[in-house]
């Protein structure tokens, strides 16, 4: 493919995933983040932009034939629909550009805010009138991985109860999005869940043993519509799904603990 692929976020942890293996397939890639990277990499052509305000976007997206959109901020619900609207304008005066976005699974069901932007994300560029692809993925282990470090500095780890997660690895769903992004626009297409079912204390237990430390567990029913839509299961799939690393095989790698976008600002 010679089109140039625009990826949002690039600076991020999906984004620069989808980077990665973009460019070891040989394409051309041009990277938008807010900040330009502390290195450049040769192969990329970083432009700086701004999805908050629309700015750069005009010149970011000249000459693209998709865009791949990573970029998210969990801070506000308001955030990540802004963008989405100021990158849709953008890309329709452009010459309408694939747009693939990476979603959650159960965002149309769960009232977490951060899951509703996505949605209400998903839902704009439905109706943009652009060629686009949806992909849902379930949370990478990333985001399990800096929530259980955090309970497991306590005396006693807290986890919620009769929760579980079907994490994914995040390189596993860039390469499922750089895939789809050759493909062109194929709409709302299959979940992306991890290889496994496992409950929030499973895989608190899983961390303390690789890591080897030792803390009691205490699985919490806390209140509210967000904890219930955990115990739930509102954030599954039907069943999980072979192929991704597992959350196990993920930890022994020894990987930093990274703050997640749903926490902090990462476009």
């Amino acid at each position: 493919m010679n089109e140039v692929t625009l990826v949002t976020g690039a600076t991020g942890n999906l984004g620069g995933h989808v980077l990665a293996q973009l460019l070891a397939r040989g394409r051309r890639v041009r990277a938008l983040s807010r900040r330009p990277p502390a290195t450049g990499v040769s192969a990329v052509d970083w432009c700086q932009a701004d999805l908050s305000s629309g700015q750069g976007l005009a010149r970011a997206l000249s000459g693209v034939g998709t865009v791949v959109h990573c970029a998210t901020d969990g801070r506000t619900r308001d955030g990540d629909v802004m963008a989405a609207q100021h990158l849709i304008k953008a890309a329709a005066k452009a010459g309408a550009p694939h747009l693939l976005f990476v979603s959650i699974i159960g965002v149309d069901r769960h009232p977490l805010d951060y899951y509703r932007a996505k949605y209400d994300t998903e839902r704009l560029i439905e109706t943009s009138g652009l060629p686009y692809t949806i992909l849902r993925a379930a949370q990478f282990h990333d985001m399990l991985h800096y929530a259980l470090d955090r309970a497991s500095r306590l005396p006693v780890m807290p986890v919620l109860a009769r929760t579980s997660f079907q994490s994914v690895d995040t390189p596993h769903v860039a390469a499922r999005a750089v895939e789809l992004s050759a493909v062109g626009p194929s709409g709302r297409v299959a979940d992306l869940p991890g290889p496994d079912t496992l409950t929030m204390a499973d895989m608190a237990r899983i961390l303390l043993r690789v890591t080897g430390r030792r803390r009691p567990i205490l699985p919490l029913v806390l209140p509210g519509r967000v904890p219930g839509a955990y115990r739930q299961g509102l954030h599954l799939a039907p069943a999980a799904q072979p192929g991704s690393r597992s959350f196990e095989d993920f930890l022994k790698e020894g990987p930093a603990v990274k703050v997640p976008a749903a926490v902090r600002r990462s476009r």
